[in-house]
């Protein structure tokens, strides 16, 4: 008897999950919530938002769900897999103790610190600070000033501009009473995917995501216009590098407390001209679209590599993967990232126009009246091929794109440019 699992969101990272579990042999039924026009062809589709707490229990108990799997950092943060977890409901997902690690900036940085993690320094600064002396200290290279609540993967500015740096702070200080100042990181970015339970964690393949909104990472920043995986900048060394310093004192720190982590933990990486990694962030879900190129290459069961976190029996699972590339492109509506017009028709992203190679994940999709696929938010879908090359992976993705028309709508053009 194969399990029954409920996914909790609606974007392209919960399509390619859903996917992903609907190949799964261990998984016979799966269920997402809100899930999008695109979910559908693998799961099925319930009508409860992903921020209606009460409603997913009540959803996952009715189900009867053998375990449940969170895509978004928003519910775990407001304590979904805690109470799953008082129902006898495992959850893929930490609990909100955990989920901090994302929701608060200052949260992550003590973690980082208590298990001698190398990252930027900082300095956290409120109504009493000298600001002036504050960015003085920092002045060498320009500021990052982070605002220490979830904001989307917007709270974060970059700047050498004095005026516009010390706006940002005094209106963060003002909302939310503190904001972080932190020395720069210069180097290239990479994504490491870290599933964990108390009995150990397993490495997924490093990725590179592409977070402006141009080609020529010109723009603003958005929540991830393609990614590619694996990631060549992380070689064989400097993943050796990033287990010793990174993962491997996160997890025994992690380990060591009231609760164990279960679930996905993304480490975002900046790798320095030395090949010495930092971390930028942590995030405690899968990224998106990192998840749409990360789960393609992994041949072992997904359903059992989910379930096995969430139930702390990781330790059991034997984990590997194809030797392949993956390439992941986004499409955005007209407008985005400030306002995406949305209600358009799309034509060209049906799955029977998908194959084994590339294919389309759904995330701001939904039916008008007359069923067809129309835009619902700011990133629509994007499209994900596989290959024995890079190159090829990415030639196979935009010949996917190509096919694809959305009125007024925009992708990058040179995604993996990194990498070729």
């Amino acid at each position: 008897m194969g399990k029954s699992v409920l996914v909790v969101g609606g974007g392209g990272r919960e399509h390619a999950l859903c996917r992903s579990l609907f190949e799964s042999k261990s998984i016979d039924e799966v269920h997402v919530t809100p899930g999008n026009a695109g979910t559908m062809n693998y799961a099925t589709n319930h009508s409860i938002s992903a921020s209606d707490i009460s409603g997913l229990v009540d959803l996952s108990r009715n189900l009867r769900v053998d375990f449940v799997v969170v895509g978004p950092e928003a519910p775990l943060c407001e304590s979904l897999a805690d109470i799953l977890l008082e129902h006898q409901i495992p959850c893929f997902g930490p609990q909100a103790l955990h989920a901090e690690l994302e929701g608060s900036k200052r949260f992550a940085k003590e973690a980082m610190h208590r298990a001698n993690v190398p990252t930027a320094d900082y300095l956290v600064l409120d109504s009493s600070t000298d600001l002036e002396s504050a960015l003085d200290s920092y002045s060498d290279n320009p500021w990052v000033i982070k605002r220490d609540v979830l904001a989307g993967g917007k709270g974060v500015v970059v700047t050498t501009d004095y005026q516009e740096a010390i706006e940002f702070i005094k209106d963060s200080i003002e909302t939310d009473g503190h904001v972080l100042l932190e020395s720069f990181l210069p180097g290239e970015e990479a994504s490491m995917l870290v599933v964990m339970d108390a009995s150990g964690f397993i490495c997924l393949p490093p990725s590179q995501d592409h977070k402006r909104v141009w080609d020529g990472d010109k723009g603003l920043n958005t929540g991830g216009m393609g990614a590619y995986c694996p990631a060549p900048v992380v070689t064989e060394t400097i993943h050796q590098k990033v287990l010793e310093r990174i993962v491997e004192p996160m997890h025994e720190s992690l380990s060591g407390m009231d609760v164990p982590y279960r679930g996905v933990l993304y480490v975002g990486l900046m790798i320095d001209e030395h090949g010495d990694p930092y971390v930028v962030e942590f995030n405690v879900r899968f990224g998106d679209p990192e998840c749409q190129v990360t789960l393609p290459l992994i041949e072992s069961d997904v359903g059992e590599l989910l379930f096995s976190a969430a139930t702390d029996s990781l330790q059991d699972y034997a984990i590997s993967f194809h030797d392949k590339h993956s390439l992941t492109v986004v499409l955005a509506s007209e407008g985005y990232p400030q306002s995406a017009i949305k209600g358009r028709v799309i034509q060209g992203a049906e799955i029977s126009e998908d194959n084994d190679e590339a294919w389309v994940s759904h995330a701001g999709t939904g039916r008008d009246d007359s069923h067809q696929l129309i835009s619902t938010g700011g990133r629509v879908l994007a499209t994900t091929a596989i290959a024995s090359s890079l190159r090829e992976a990415r030639a196979r993705s935009y010949q996917r794109m190509q096919a694809i028309s959305l009125q007024g709508s925009h992708h990058r053009k040179d995604i993996g440019h990194r990498a070729l």
